[in-house]
């Protein structure tokens, strides 16, 4: 990525990079990023944070994990953090991560791994199976649409969805119902028509 979509919001800029030995992809060498027995731990912690019924032990398998929990956290059932570098998650207060959402802080690729400090801020929304990128920074107020993955900066108090996500707007929303409507009209009308040739039909056949 570019330095001028860096700085318009990219991650990559706050994303280091660990090259690897070789041959064989990153993900092979692990072991050798992280120790084993600290993962183990990591993977079951992070099974409390998904199941676990209550908040209060939900945030406590978070803090254990060392990822920073700020007051009145709420994290979703099934929602998962990082399982390699969870201690580069940050969450700010009364920050809500939705049902079966993913915070990334680790990317595995060919010839390299990259790690990357993730925050969410103050009083923001993360949707639903959501995807948060490592380096990415979602501003204060800031909402993730469901099923979105973010691979960039949400700015304070935005709203983003898709896949990558982007802004959305009153514009965008009010083209994609005109649009719909439109839809919904033509086919009326083809329906009205073939209703219409059909009775045709019946009537010349009586005759």
């Amino acid at each position: 990525m570019s330095d001028d979509n860096d700085a318009a919001g990219g991650r990559h800029h706050r994303v280091q990079r660990h090259p690897t030995p070789g041959p064989l992809n990153s993900l092979q060498y692990w072991t050798d990023a992280k120790p084993v027995w600290r993962v183990v731990l990591n993977y079951l912690l992070v099974w409390v944070a998904r199941i676990a019924p209550f908040l209060r032990w939900k945030n406590w398998a978070l803090r254990r994990l060392g990822v920073t929990v700020g007051r009145g956290v709420s994290w979703g059932l099934e929602a998962t953090p990082d399982v390699f570098w969870p201690e580069l998650i940050t969450l700010g207060d009364d920050v809500i991560v939705g049902y079966d959402s993913v915070i990334l802080c680790h990317e595995f690729l060919q010839d390299e791994y990259r790690t990357g400090e993730v925050v969410v801020e103050d009083r923001a929304m993360i949707g639903a199976k959501a995807v948060l990128l490592p380096g990415v920074r979602v501003g204060e107020g800031a909402q993730v649409a469901a099923n979105s993955l973010v691979t960039r900066d949400v700015p304070p108090g935005a709203t983003v969805a898709g896949v990558p996500a982007g802004p959305m707007s009153a514009r965008n929303w009010t083209t994609e119902t005109t649009r719909r409507r439109r839809r919904r009209k033509r086919r009326r009308r083809r329906e009205r028509r073939d209703r219409r040739g059909r009775r045709r039909v019946t009537v010349a056949g009586t005759r």
